[in-house]
């Protein structure tokens, strides 16, 4: 072998050596990257989805099935389970089987959390009336809620099989039990787009004290593009971490920049096809045109004083009340899906704090007002009629008081429960002063109108505009949808 023709041997080899994995995907056949693109502009059953990545805008308003009762969705999850029995489903049965031994047939072939051995039946630790025209039985751990009993419907036979924290959340918001699905909000984003392209279209706020038990993965994309996860903000200083430009740099050589690093981005998604890097692109634009919209629009110092009061805020300190004016603020100003986790309703009775007495009714105290002044703020400003609003927990609480086994327990506490609990809605589509769905004298099943979690998010989905069915996502050989496999709209509940 020549000189020339070991030159040319090492060449080759170093060629082949330097062909990446990426490259070989990417030339072989029609290219893989091409086939992922493909299956992420096809999934959507709307076809805007293609419109909108090809314009290199993900984000871009796209139209649904069909015209939707509402716009954008708020959703208030009381992250540990607030017990319907102290709250919305009045049992006077229960209270006259209070200390009593719990029947074995409630026990036999159950699965609970903490409950061991025989325990005793709780009878309710709230006081009830009926409230409002419609008669609705609301407890005083809620004096607030009172006044808007007529413009909600409860829904108080709902089920769920998964009776742990994390489980149940994340089958409540992503329609499956486990990781790596998609959350609700990442589907509405996915199938809407957002109204506003200076916000974020799926925001999440948090408070209590700690993220739910599920973590973050309950806003997560899952398997759809990470453009469509929530953003997390805060409710007290900047929304957003480093929103502001540093020292010495002005807005001019900040979007100078994001130009730069974009062009380089452009190139490597014609090279690839690599939709995430769109993802990127799209990100980097929004956090710059965050800069300007998002301080002004999360800012409730600007609120009149008489709103502050209204949803009795705390300035300078992270709240649920600031984070309920901020939802109200951000569906005003286009965003498609605010998220609320509210942390700390875990009422096992572990202590005066986690107890269905003293313990819940404190955790009331500190959402009851301000989720009532949303219903009504929305109300006045006319957004109620294009705004969903949706509270509750991840599952239900057991009739009867928990025990475990060796533990002295002076504080009352309810276990876990999967068969029965409430969560109401107000909005746009939603009857008024509406309940649907009994439980059984005692609270512990459902006897009429049984609903599944999957039956709530088709029914969000379809006050959005959409058929639950066909909003569908390619992904490992099938299409996905949020309510997986199940699911009906409450069609009992719209007006």
């Amino acid at each position: 072998m020549t000189n020339y023709e070991k030159l040319i041997h090492e060449a080759n080899i170093e060629q082949a050596r330097l062909k990446t994995r990426r490259h070989f995907l990417k030339d072989c056949g029609m290219g893989m990257g091409a086939m992922a693109l493909s299956s992420v502009l096809w999934g959507c059953d709307t076809g805007s989805n293609l419109n909108s990545f090809a314009s290199g805008n993900p984000m871009a308003p796209k139209a649904p099935h069909f015209p939707g009762r509402v716009k954008s969705v708020i959703y208030l999850h009381m992250a540990g389970a607030p017990s319907q029995l102290e709250l919305f489903d009045y049992k006077p049965e229960l209270q006259k089987l209070n200390g009593q031994d719990c029947p074995a047939s409630f026990l036999d072939g159950k699965r609970f959390a903490f409950i061991r051995g025989v325990p005793k039946m709780l009878g309710p630790q709230a006081n009830f009336k009926q409230r409002g025209q419609s008669g609705a039985w609301i407890s005083d751990f809620l004096p607030h809620l009172h006044s808007i009993a007529d413009d909600i419907t409860f829904v108080k036979a709902l089920e769920t099989d998964q009776f742990n924290h994390a489980p149940a959340q994340l089958l409540m918001h992503t329609g499956g039990a486990r990781l790596g699905r998609p959350s609700m909000g990442s589907w509405v984003t996915y199938g809407l787009g957002t109204e506003n392209q200076n916000l974020p279209g799926f925001v999440v706020l948090t408070s209590g004290g700690s993220t739910p038990d599920a973590g973050k993965s309950v806003w997560g994309s899952g398997f759809l593009p990470s453009v469509y996860q929530g953003i997390q903000c805060r409710s007290v200083g900047d929304p957003v971490l480093f929103i502001n430009n540093p020292d010495n740099v002005s807005r001019d050589l900040r979007k100078a920049s994001i130009d730069a690093i974009n062009r380089v981005n452009q190139e490597t998604h014609e090279e690839f096809n690599d939709p995430e890097t769109l993802t990127r692109i799209s990100q980097y634009e929004l956090a710059f045109r965050m800069q300007m919209s998002a301080p002004e629009v999360m800012n409730i110092d600007s609120e009149p004083q008489y709103i502050k009061d209204m949803y009795g805020v705390t300035p300078g300190k992270a709240s649920f009340a600031n984070n309920v004016l901020l939802a109200r603020k951000l569906v005003e100003n286009g965003v498609r899906f605010v998220q609320l986790y509210d942390w700390g309703w875990d009422t096992h009775g572990t202590g005066p704090d986690a107890s269905v007495g003293a313990g819940l009714q404190g955790k009331c105290r500190q959402v009851d007002r301000a989720t009532t002044a949303l219903i009504l703020d929305l109300k006045q400003r006319g957004l109620l009629d294009e705004t969903l609003v949706v509270w509750g927990g991840e599952f239900g609480r057991t009739p009867m008081l928990e025990n475990r086994e060796g533990k002295a327990n002076p504080y009352l506490g309810r276990d876990h429960h999967v068969e029965a609990f409430t969560i109401w809605m107000a909005g746009g589509g939603i009857k008024k002063g509406f309940s649907f769905g009994e439980t059984d004298e005692i609270g512990y099943a459902a006897v009429k109108d049984k609903a599944l979690t999957y039956d709530i998010q088709a029914t969000i989905l379809h006050q959005l505009g959409f058929d639950h069915e066909k909003l569908t996502y390619q992904f490992q050989g099938r299409p996905f949808r949020l309510t997986d496999v199940h699911g009906r709209v409450l069609t009992e509940i719209l007006s």
